[in-house]
């Protein structure tokens, strides 16, 4: 955890000379428990800007592809992120998220599963809320607006938490999942500014 917050003092200084922050909803974040952050992705700066402004630590989902360097893999797993084959049933992945989850952790997923620059529901997997129903963990929808240059604004908005606790004790196939994430994707995108 050292190597974590490390990173993210020094991370919280270099952003915020770089860019401006506009943080709004930052107390629909629970103080303990768990909770999924679920967050649309277009660029690759997203999980340091949501870790930098979230004040408990997330343990990523990230795609395998960035662990096969052995280097950039030690330095993910040391930042509590996991890999996670996006073209397949992961299940160590799953067992991993449900771990973190079963911990009273954060959990930090992008339910598009790659850098996407506008909503397209048939990116929503439907992982993410099979997760959510199986940990009956809430979601917590977070927009992230910027454009990333240097000494623009960086707008986080995190939205009211979701509850999926009326299908707790349901078996539910797996395109009823996939509806589940398409509000998810949904709740996420409302959240943007006009």
């Amino acid at each position: 955890m050292f190597f974590y917050n490390l990173v993210k003092v020094l991370g919280n200084i270099i952003f915020k000379v770089l860019y401006r922050f506009e943080v709004t909803g930052k107390d629909n974040i629970p103080t303990e428990g768990r909770i999924i952050i679920c967050a649309n992705h277009s660029s690759l700066l997203d999980p340091i800007v949501l870790a930098i402004i979230c004040p408990r630590p997330i343990s990523f989902m990230a795609k395998k592809e960035l662990f096969k360097s052995k280097i950039l893999s030690y330095i993910l797993n040391k930042l509590n992120a996991f890999p996670v084959d996006r073209h397949d049933s992961d299940l160590t992945a799953i067992k991993t998220a449900l771990r973190v989850l079963k911990n009273n952790e954060i959990l930090g997923i992008f339910p598009e599963g790659t850098r996407v620059k506008e909503i397209d529901l048939n990116n929503a997997k439907p992982g993410i809320a099979l997760l959510s129903v199986k940990s009956r963990s809430s979601i917590l929808p977070v927009y992230i607006q910027s454009n990333y240059k240097i000494f623009n604004k960086i707008k986080i908005t995190f939205g009211e938490p979701i509850d999926f606790s009326d299908s707790y004790n349901k078996k539910l196939t797996t395109e009823e999942y996939r509806v589940l994430s398409q509000d998810i994707l949904k709740s996420i995108y409302s959240l943007k500014s006009k």
